[in-house]
């Protein structure tokens, strides 16, 4: 049973975290996390101005994210919010 229907920043962001935890690009954090390019785009920008994920080149003009120290940090805090509230891994009781 869900509460709400929409997922909440909160879950949005975690789901990013996730896929970007061993570095990703920019289209398959958005496949993964289920977004639009708008909300990528807002997301992206959002995590790594609080340092939760950074911009890496690997390569002309390749480019992945990937989630920093503070951004493992919070998806562990996130992850064990989510264990006490007995929720699963997609928000739901």
């Amino acid at each position: 049973m869900r509460l709400n229907h929409r997922r909440s920043n909160i879950e949005i962001i975690a789901e990013m975290l996730r896929v970007g935890e061993n570095g990703a690009g920019k289209t398959e954090i958005m496949y993964g996390a289920n977004m639009s390019y708008a909300q990528i785009q807002k997301y992206l920008a959002f995590l790594m101005s609080q340092d939760l994920i950074n911009k890496v080149e690997v390569g002309n003009p390749s480019i992945k994210y990937r989630v920093t120290d503070k951004g493992s940090k919070l998806l562990e805090s996130i992850n064990n919010i989510m264990e006490i509230l007995g929720m699963e891994d997609d928000g739901e009781f």
